[in-house]
């Protein structure tokens, strides 16, 4: 097995079984909808609460029928599995930073969608409050891990190209100073 394949499935594995156990703890812990029984993490900031979405981010579709809501759900979450494989499958065999990036994205991916499946919802329970009483839109582990397996691509991507256009950049000055010499 090569180290970019262990690293994904050790974080994926890792982030679905999170994922799925910490829904599970909620959903014993608090009951759904229940504001009044939030638990405060950072008190005025931080919150566990327990709300269930059956659309998708920051409430898109929840007037949807259960069966169109799926269908969007799976044209969308298929493909983008089969491209984060295909992502994967293009990597060096030792590439595990961007290994475990897929891996968290292809861990939250299936997470969520196994909720909707399932549940026909996704249960979210971290709420965060920003300023003037606004709040960010619930979410859970699965989010977190798709945001940070993205970001970490997306950094990525920046510091290649940033090498990238360095090197280009010394090899142009290289041959500006040979092309003076001679």
């Amino acid at each position: 097995m090569t180290p970019k394949l262990r690293t994904l499935l050790i974080t994926f594995v890792c982030v679905l079984v999170l994922d799925q156990a910490t829904k599970a703890w909620i959903s014993q812990l608090i009951p759904v909808d229940s504001m009044a029984d939030s638990i405060p993490i950072v008190d005025g900031i931080f919150y566990l609460t327990h709300v269930r979405n059956p659309g998708a981010a920051f409430g898109l579709l929840v007037d949807w029928s259960y069966g169109s809501r799926m269908l969007v759900f799976g044209s969308v979450a298929l493909p983008a599995i089969a491209l984060v494989l295909s992502f994967f499958r293009g990597l060096a065999p030792g590439e595990r930073l961007n290994a475990m990036a897929l891996g968290l994205i292809l861990g939250g991916s299936l997470g969520n969608l196994i909720d909707r499946a399932f549940r026909g919802e996704v249960v979210d329970f971290l709420h965060v409050r920003l300023w003037s009483g606004l709040s960010w839109p619930d979410f859970n582990v699965a989010d977190s891990c798709i945001v940070m397996g993205v970001t970490a691509l997306i950094i990525e991507l920046l510091a290649s190209e940033g090498a990238a256009r360095a090197k280009r950049g010394s090899n142009t000055d290289a041959r500006a100073r040979h092309d003076r010499v001679v």
